[in-house]
């Protein structure tokens, strides 16, 4: 068991800044919230509390997600790791680090370090007191900060292959040029020799889908309806959470769950610090989240488009999920 003292040197935690300027909460609730179609981007979900339900979502016997990219990861890390051979492991959107765990206890660099990126400062923090506890020979240099504001920014070192994990099917929440240029940028992290790990959720029947976005315990609907506390909080706003409802809907044109909040009532939302208010229709919904499904063919054309090509593809039975180490073409 490692000392205190070594324990503390081993583990930092850095703010990063952003590479361009990241729109604020009030201005993307400027643009778009104050007039329809209303929506919100997905990273006001993870406040402390989100991230926790986040977590039990990933327990929930429907969200098939997270279970089947572990099981994946259970079965290849060990292949994964023998394929990047990384003296350097950073995760893009790191939370608990849960998942993680199966590549780290198949890692066999000496002294490898580990980066796990996340917006959320606590759980940061938290992830990596454990995991130093649990793995004595791993440093942990956590890294805080909004990956949506680049990745030019982080304070990797130059020596040392990286693997870049970007786990949790996260790339469906992109639009599809949002996500090439989101891959075009981890592109430019690698150099020969470096990886990066992708989990791509898979198209497949709608109801399995529809349970996954919409469990039976509520989890899921208590996640979403989470933001508007946020909002609430941060803005001095005033919606009536409780009124909201929780939808989720596949759009098979566009390959994609939708999740939503339909207002239960007509009502006027004040937010005190835009000096402003919107009025909501009882059934106007905000768009929250976008899960993007893809197939082995629609996933290598964003590849290829991002400059990335595929070296190893690990799917799950039934075409469920794909986990793809991919490299910089």
């Amino acid at each position: 068991m490692a000392t205190e003292s070594s324990s503390t040197a081993r583990l930092s935690c850095t703010s990063v800044p952003p590479a361009r300027r990241v729109p604020s909460m009030i201005d993307d609730v400027r643009e778009g919230l104050l007039s329809p179609p209303r929506w919100l981007p997905p990273k006001y979900f993870y406040d402390e509390t989100g991230s926790l339900l986040f977590e039990a979502i990933c327990d929930t016997p429907e969200y098939y997600p997270s279970r089947t990219e572990a099981a994946l990861l259970a079965e290849y890390a060990g292949e994964i790791m023998t394929l990047s051979r990384p003296r350097h492991l950073l995760e893009l959107g790191s939370g608990s680090s849960r998942k993680t765990r199966l590549l780290l206890d198949a890692w066999t660099a000496p002294a490898g370090t580990y980066w796990p990126f996340d917006v959320c400062a606590e759980m940061v923090a938290s992830s990596g007191r454990a995991l130093i506890d649990d793995y004595p020979d791993l440093v942990v240099r956590g890294l805080e900060g909004d990956y949506h504001g680049g990745l030019s920014c982080l304070p990797l070192p130059a020596e040392g292959r990286r693997l870049v994990a970007f786990l949790g099917g996260t790339i469906g929440n992109f639009h599809p040029g949002e996500a090439e240029a989101m891959l075009g940028e981890i592109a430019d992290l690698l150099r020969e020799g470096d990886h990066v790990l992708i989990g791509f959720d898979r198209i497949k029947d709608p109801a399995v889908l529809a349970a996954a976005y919409d469990d039976a315990a509520g989890v899921t609907a208590r996640f979403n309806r989470n933001v508007l506390n946020v909002l609430n909080c941060a803005l001095e706003a005033d919606f009536p959470v409780e009124d909201y409802r929780h939808r989720s809907v596949y759009d098979p044109e566009l390959q994609r769950v939708e999740m939503r909040l339909r207002a239960g009532h007509d009502h006027r939302v004040t937010f005190g610090r835009l000096a402003t208010s919107i009025d909501m229709a009882g059934g106007e919904e905000i768009l929250t989240e976008i899960s993007r499904k893809f197939t082995p063919a629609s996933f290598r054309r964003l590849l290829a488009a991002a400059g990335l090509v595929e070296t190893a593809h690990f799917e799950a039975e039934g075409g469920l999920y794909s986990l793809v180490l991919a490299a910089r073409r």
